[in-house]
């Protein structure tokens, strides 16, 4: 049986610094913001990344980043960031996400990564089951 998967959700407002030549937002700069949509979607699933580290010696390490560009952000735009767990495994992640521009709803790209479960030494562990659960229930999985 499969529940709705949850979507996370971040806000944020494009820096000059983030702008290229052409005065559009330097392509790198999704990434970074994927980045913010996964914590954001972690803290609203109940934790903390930083925790995660910390306490169980949990990391989920980037092995794959993909990225479709769309349209244009520009410097002062407001843009959203949406963020789903698409799959759970015993120590593999994947995300994908959405960034618009929140005043019009212009889709400005799409993409998705992937994350290895490892230790702090880079060695692959599996998702300690408090996160397991809580992921694969925001992917839309009963658990």
């Amino acid at each position: 049986m499969t529940t709705k998967p949850i979507t996370g959700e971040a806000n944020l407002r494009v820096r000059y610094a983030e702008t290229d030549q052409m005065g559009v937002v330097y392509h790198s700069n999704f990434i970074i913001w994927f980045e913010v949509g996964r914590v954001e979607l972690l803290r609203q699933l109940g934790f903390e990344y930083s925790a995660m580290e910390r306490e169980d010696d949990c990391h989920i390490a980037v092995v794959d980043v993909r990225v479709r560009y769309k349209a244009p952000a520009r410097y002062d735009d407001q843009i959203l960031v949406r963020t789903r767990l698409k799959n759970v495994r015993d120590s593999l992640l994947h995300f994908t996400y959405e960034v618009a521009r929140a005043t019009d709803g212009t889709l400005l790209a799409e993409g998705e990564t992937t994350h290895l479960v490892v230790d702090k030494n880079m060695e692959r562990k599996a998702l300690p089951e408090k996160y397991r659960a809580a992921f694969q229930k925001a992917a839309g999985r009963d658990v």
